[in-house]
């Protein structure tokens, strides 16, 4: 059966029985303020704002009424951005607010000749079109243009307005900054909107706040079912009728599995990809995986179990060794040679996807309980249960005489702290 593979993540994760249906994980919030970047966190794939995380911007800098940052940070909206898509077109109305959660945006700006120079580069962590806050009248002064995908979260002038009108502190933030002055552009090529009157004689220091999560994630049990019709003629087909619907049992409890790990990999909601920490996502340097990538990921977490990789992201990666005059090390998994990088395995996984233009992640991960990494969810002891978390319950037979099986699995995966994991995104496969 060529839809078997050897599932690599469901033999390797530890998995945690969930009795009442529900695992919750509480995690502290860690972010600082000062630091010129802007902090998210994500639940699955939707990612939002940390509220105070928006006195990053000059507006709000030192502002100090949680309820309207509070207010801000629920009105923003989240969009994504393919690859070579236009952000924000030069000349045009600075409508919007931008704050970049996850990918790479390059501006550009016209020159003295008609040609195109670059205006710099904005990562996770950045911002853009802070004017629309401010400047009813403000033109983009470059093209903002997706270099890999984005995942962005947009606020427009109108939902700030609303937010300004019921709220005096910040009404009077924003008359005081309208009639102050600007200050010079910065490193982006934008410029930076600061307060005329205040203290300017000592810097602002960075502040780390530590804080626990209001509302702690809770991962619920996913379900994969499909159906398994058997005609009862093969009782008189074959000797052992039993045996053949044993056999037709296996091959479908093996599509489901694959299914299980397909969703544990890709689901927006549970599946590690999407489940990753934005600031524990990285880009490789050059393109291709090469040890330099590998070893960031591996300096940013301690006792990281194995990577989980597309067989042809591991081929590229031990393309980039032998460039490099390097060699791998191989390591043996239950009977089997893997690729090992510092002596941790590179797992396969066809599941990891590939895009259009040959790019693909790599993962990797702690995992266990006990240090505070990467576990699988199921649930065990259901009814009709035909192997752990699996249940088989057999729906009787139609006019047909055609016998019908229910195959349910149960399952899902949880990340207990966001350095469990951690992802080397834009790996390319082949120039």
């Amino acid at each position: 059966m060529r839809e078997i593979s050897s599932r690599w993540l469901l033999r390797m994760l530890p998995w945690v029985d969930v009795r009442g249906g529900t695992y919750r994980v509480n995690r502290r919030l860690t972010y600082t303020v000062g630091d010129g970047r802007v902090t998210f966190t994500n639940d699955g794939a939707a990612v939002r704002v940390i509220p105070r995380e928006l006195c990053e911007l000059g507006l709000l800098r030192g502002f100090g009424d949680d309820e309207a940052l509070e207010a801000l940070a629920g009105r923003f909206t989240q969009v994504e951005y393919a690859p070579g898509e236009v952000i924000a077109a030069e000349g045009g109305p600075v409508d919007r607010l931008i704050l970049i959660a996850h990918g790479r945006v390059g501006k550009t700006a016209a020159g003295p000749y008609g040609d195109r120079a670059e205006a710099g580069v904005l990562a996770g962590g950045d911002f853009l079109g802070e004017r629309a806050l401010t400047d009813p009248g403000a033109v983009w002064e470059a093209e903002a243009r997706a270099v890999t995908a984005v995942t962005a979260l947009v606020l427009d002038r109108a939902a700030f307005a609303e937010i300004a009108d019921v709220s005096p502190a910040l009404r009077e933030r924003v008359a005081a900054v309208r009639a102050g002055r600007r200050a010079p552009r910065n490193k982006y090529g934008e410029a930076e909107i600061a307060l005329a009157a205040g203290h300017s004689g000592e810097p602002d220091l960075p502040g780390t706040f530590v804080d626990y999560e209001l509302s702690p994630r809770e991962y619920s049990l996913s379900v994969a079912q499909t159906v398994l019709r058997v005609h009862t003629r093969v009782s008189e087909l074959y000797n052992d009728p039993m045996d053949q619907v044993e056999q037709q049992l296996r091959l479908t409890v093996e599509a489901l599995r694959e299914r299980q790990e397909h969703e544990m990999i890709n689901n927006r909601e549970f599946g590690l990809l999407h489940n990753a920490d934005p600031r524990q996502r990285i880009r490789t340097r050059t393109g291709p995986p090469t040890p330099d990538d590998l070893d960031e990921l591996l300096c940013r977490r301690r006792g990281s179990r194995f990577f989980l990789a597309h067989p042809k992201a591991i081929a590229a990666f031990r393309r980039e060794c032998t460039r490099r005059g390097l060699s791998p090390q191989d390591v043996e998994i239950e009977g089997e040679r893997l690729t090992a990088w510092r002596g941790v395995p590179i797992l396969p996984s066809d599941k990891i996807p590939i895009t259009r233009s040959r790019t693909t992640s790599i993962m990797v991960m702690r995992t266990g309980e006990k240090e505070q990494g990467v576990i699988g969810l199921h649930k065990t002891g259901i009814p009709d249960e035909h192997r752990p978390s699996l249940s088989v319950r057999h729906m009787g037979v139609d006019e047909k005489a055609i016998a019908t099986y229910l195959v349910s699995a149960y399952y899902s995966a949880a990340v207990l702290v966001p350095d469990a994991l951690g992802i080397l995104d834009d790996v390319e496969l082949s120039r």
